[in-house]
């Protein structure tokens, strides 16, 4: 038999603990979707009663988000949560309550939360446009696009291991399915996502349309001014260009950056550029990325039925090796490999120098952060389908996309300044803010909640608290 080793002498474990709290972060979030409107904007679209044991369906969608951003990967980890919260929340959720819930949330019904949810936003884009240092416009290789809305778009793969309603074979030779989404990179918020089956095409027109259409529905009428969207190659298509073209108004300028499929055409137009034609391209924070060189194309390219002004940035890098299989023969000739941008960008407002090909390059690459958006919403409950029936995965959707939301916000309203946090991706905001535990304690007839003060990020759960509490209610 072991000796014990020291730090375990005299250490015996029981389940017996009392008024003890773990994921305490929850009381955050759930308090943060109070104090912008969200719950009392579900609850004004979403279906109630009076019977015995009714439960208030707005209340059970947003305690399924607050229990998905700690991660709750399905309905029976979200119902073994609130359990775990009945001294904070009330008597918890059944599983099979919250997927009733769910199968009510139809086509109609969806549609009345994205309505709610653009309301809410709208009053939460205020409070940030209110605290230091504003709304967070994005600064891109040292040019700070004041007054710019940026769209990302993008489609990932959620993969599926049974047979689920709509899962299929997709692209990428996996199982599963294919939603369409956009992002504001601004914000990081996920402003609307359509989920697909596994085979749904990668560039389809009509569904970037939609995507797009209900994204900028979220967007508050006062930063619809300039719009800013990104697409990868899959947005290089007629009639979305042509659509982002159209979008223009006496009120409304939107620009866009897609990515090109190269074709024989645009590289015989490539040929044709002059060595003196190539300038070193730039960086992120704005210097010089030797060895990598950008160029106008625009005017050398003879492809018709394209929109008129729009412009093609193509650049070259060495290839690499896991490009080599893939080089064309002109890339194998040249000894570079290509690629091609697409914009109708010829400046933008208040922008000096945005005209220029190495920015306009550099604007068009920062659209990579679009991979890290992918990331955290599944990290935060879109791994994984727990569902066979579509319905139900859409409302599931909607629910993780509410705790991306509620995941933003919060650093966004109050931990802006905090430099450890303001950034932090969903594994880290658990590890020291939302999984840290607490003792729910009574005392002078008040509930107190308890963190050890020890904990290096203590002072920030306070101090977010004490800022939630803070918010004005939404009118």
């Amino acid at each position: 038999m072991s000796e014990p080793t020291g730090w375990d002498r005299r250490l015996s474990l029981a389940a017996d603990g009392k008024g003890l709290i773990g994921h305490a972060g929850a009381v955050l979030l759930r308090r943060l979707a109070d104090r912008t409107g969200l719950t009392s904007a579900l609850a004004a679209v979403l279906p109630v009663g009076t019977g015995t044991g009714w439960r208030d369906r707005a209340a059970v969608v947003v305690q399924l988000a607050v229990g998905i951003v700690p991660g709750a990967v399905n309905l029976s980890d979200a119902e073994q949560l609130q359990a775990h919260h009945q001294g904070l929340f009330g008597p918890a959720v059944s599983d099979s309550t919250t997927r009733r819930t769910l199968q009510l949330m139809d086509a109609e019904v969806l549609a009345k939360i994205a309505k709610v949810r653009g309301r809410v936003r709208r009053h939460v884009w205020s409070l940030l446009h209110l605290r230091p240092g504003g709304f967070p416009w994005l600064t891109v290789a040292g040019k700070r696009l004041h007054g710019w809305i940026v769209i990302d778009m993008d489609a990932t793969i959620i993969t599926a291991a049974s047979k689920k309603q709509g899962a299929t074979a997709t692209w990428k030779k996996s199982f599963g399915f294919h939603p369409l989404a956009a992002w504001c990179a601004n914000t990081c918020e996920c402003l609307a996502m359509l989920l697909r089956a596994g085979n749904a095409g990668s560039n389809t027109v009509a569904d970037h349309i939609r995507v797009l259409r209900e994204a900028l529905a979220q967007v508050p009428g006062v930063s619809t001014a300039k719009i800013l969207v990104r697409v990868d190659g899959a947005g290089a298509t007629h009639g979305l260009h042509e659509h982002l073209r159209d979008l223009n108004t006496m009120r409304r300028t939107v620009r866009f950056t897609t990515g090109w499929t190269i074709t024989d055409e645009d590289e015989k137009a490539i040929a044709r550029l002059p060595e003196t034609a190539w300038e070193t391209s730039l960086k992120q924070d704005g210097s010089l990325q030797e060895g990598y060189f950008v160029a106008e194309l625009t005017g050398l390219n003879r492809r018709e039925g394209w929109i008129k002004g729009m412009r093609l940035i193509v650049r070259r890098v060495k290839p690499s090796g896991r490009h080599t299989k893939d080089l064309t023969s002109f890339e194998k000739k040249t000894g570079w490999k290509y690629s091609i941008t697409a914009t109708n960008i010829n400046k933008m407002a208040r922008i000096p120098g945005s005209h220029q090909i190495q920015w306009l390059d550099v604007l068009h690459r920062h659209h990579a952060v679009v991979e890290d958006h992918v990331r955290t919403n599944k990290a935060m409950g879109l791994h994984n389908l727990p569902s066979k029936s579509w319905q139900i995965n859409e409302a599931w959707m909607l629910s993780a996309n509410l705790a991306a939301d509620l995941d933003a916000w919060l650093s966004l309203l109050t931990l802006h300044d905090h430099p450890d946090l303001a950034d932090a991706e969903p594994d880290t905001m658990r590890f020291r803010l939302y999984h840290l535990p607490a003792r729910l304690a009574k005392h002078a007839r008040r509930r107190w909640l308890r963190i050890e003060h020890t904990w290096p990020w203590a002072d920030a759960f306070t101090t977010a608290w004490r800022r939630l509490t803070a918010l004005p209610a939404i009118t």
